[in-house]
């Protein structure tokens, strides 16, 4: 089915409108913390010059600096590059399969963390932080190979999903690039730019092109199909002023992670953390900017001056080595202020902690002071899962399960991996998690195993046959898992099987080699009695 250019740029034009009313609240989350993040919302781009002017308006970088740990901390807790953080695995995969899963995981991490992911990364969680939401377009490198990472600009996407409060499967981009750039980019890919474009480019290569990227499920998918008009979800580029269809092509998994932080309600759009913090953002710079102009009061001096016809307070000018004329001493006296320095720190001080606690920097950043205990280790780790549990459960469906899919099957079809094992044939597999913040999820376990085991230790002292109730087997696997420990690292339940009944076997054999060595003994010392009691007879 050919695409409808016209169909796509009505709804384009409906998605924008359902988009506008939450752009001011973006946008003013961003301009009390990362302001560059919000260039293009409410139609407004922002340069260089402008972005500093709305950064020198934030006279307080509390939410700033908060807000970029939260980021970080989400960037480090789900996707570390100094560890692998996901695991493939196909229940019931027998040992070459899960040989192979192991090293695929090894390989697809080690391929995610080569490119440019990582910078990408982090850009991406200052949009969650800042706005509640991000767009990451995920695909190989065209020209050098490997996986190349795309954060999108807010400004540019308009969301929306196939079924009533799902995930969102469906996305507009609106961008801008010169002529040269769109004849190059459409000739590498095997599109054609417009006539009218073609001729610009002649005169004018910098020539400014508005392009729609669009990108949602094929309507006339055909399972199996190798074409890219047939795959699973349609792309297609459209110059949105010529209504000229540039390219047809398609993916065979939906190319963009979109994470949202808290949905709002109806809409496929989220807010984030910063839109609950930004009351408290707006009083404290407001507040800092009095407590700046009291300062100024402060160090200059506030002065009373009466108009006696010789001092004339309109133009005098208080100052080091000037001389005030004036009919008397009297005629000018300094006046207090009557600030209240104490109740200004002490609101400002309140104020930034709230900040800090609403975004979790004050659990999320190593604190100062002596070397933390175990106990107090493990109060923060458990205060860090409460408050980020929920959170990874939602990141994990809309960001981490797309993500690793995504990579891994575009490694597979390019043949990193190689081929899979025959046993795993026609199988799905899934995802496990293994990084920081699902490891802290299941330290719950870890600690409620030696909870038990020390309240149970008393009973055991006196009645030792209540440990029949512990299967330590399953309670040694469980402790291993919660505290992250390779399982490569564990003997399989059949290994541990068979070692035990070869030490059974052994102490057995050793326990007859014992009994039939003192049995020789016994017969040795029999007959020795026998003989000695012969001789004494025949004596």
């Amino acid at each position: 089915m050919a695409v409808d250019v016209q169909a796509r740029l009505r709804r384009l034009a409906s998605m924008r409108s359902m988009r506008t009313p939450h752009e001011y609240v973006w946008r003013d989350c961003f301009d009390h913390s990362f302001t560059m993040r919000g260039t293009g919302l409410q139609q407004n781009s922002l340069t260089a010059a402008q972005a500093l002017d709305r950064k020198a308006r934030i006279v307080d970088s509390t939410a700033t600096d908060a807000g970029t740990i939260l980021a970080s901390a989400l960037q480090s807790g789900m996707t570390p590059a100094n560890s692998r953080w996901q695991s493939l695995e196909v229940f019931g995969a027998d040992d070459e399969g899960k040989r192979w899963l192991d090293e695929a995981s090894e390989n697809l991490h080690q391929e995610i963390h080569n490119s440019n992911f990582d910078s990408i990364g982090l850009e991406a969680h200052l949009d969650m932080v800042g706005a509640g939401w991000f767009v990451m377009f995920i695909d190989v490198d065209h020209e050098v190979g490997g996986l190349h990472f795309e954060g999108w600009p807010l400004a540019q996407c308009y969301l929306a999903s196939s079924k009533a409060g799902g995930m969102v499967d469906t996305v507009y981009r609106v961008y801008t690039i010169n002529a040269g750039q769109a004849v190059e980019f459409a000739n590498k890919r095997g599109g054609k730019i417009s006539d009218t474009v073609q001729a610009r480019l002649a005169t004018d290569p910098d020539f400014q092109v508005e392009m729609l990227h669009y990108i949602g499920p094929r309507k006339d998918y055909v399972p199996g199909g190798k074409m890219s008009k047939n795959l699973l979800f349609e792309s297609c580029h459209i110059e949105t002023n010529t209504q000229h269809l540039v390219l047809e092509s398609g993916f065979e998994e939906f190319p963009c992670a979109v994470p949202r932080w808290s949905l709002i309600p109806d809409t496929p759009y989220a807010v984030g953390p910063m839109f609950n913090v930004l009351p408290d953002v707006r009083e404290l710079n407001e507040l800092k900017r009095l407590d700046k102009a009291a300062s100024e009061i402060a160090i200059m001096g506030m002065w009373i001056a009466e108009d006696d016809g010789v001092l004339n307070p309109r133009t005098i000018k208080v100052g080091a080595r000037k001389v005030i004329v004036a009919n008397s001493v009297d005629s000018m006296k300094p006046l207090s202020t009557g600030a209240n320095w104490q109740l200004a720190d002490t609101r400002i001080a309140q104020l930034q902690q709230g900040i800090r606690k609403i975004l979790m920097a004050d659990q999320l950043q190593p604190q100062g002071g002596p070397q933390m205990t175990a106990t107090e280790i493990h109060a923060r780790v458990a205060l860090m899962r409460q408050q980020l549990g929920p959170l990874f459960g939602r990141m994990q469906a809309e960001y981490l399960q797309g993500l690793v899919a995504r990579t891994f099957m575009l490694g597979y079809r390019a043949g990193v991996f190689g081929q899979a094992p025959q046993s795993l044939a026609g199988r799905n597999f899934t995802i496990k998690y293994i990084s920081p913040l699902a490891k802290s999820q299941k330290l719950e376990d870890v600690s409620a195993i030696n909870q038990f085991n020390a309240a149970l230790a008393p009973v055991a002292a006196v009645k030792p046959e209540v440990m029949d109730n512990i299967d330590f087997d399953d309670q040694t696997r469980s402790l291993a898992e919660g505290l992250g420990i390779p399982m490569t690292g564990l003997r399989t339940r059949e290994d541990v099987s068979a070692l035990r009944q070869a030490r059974t076997q052994q102490q057995q054999a050793a326990q007859q080699q014992a009994q039939q060595q003192q049995l020789t003994t016994m017969a040795a010392q029999t007959a020795l009695d026998t003989h000695k009691a012969q001789a004494t007879a025949a004596a």
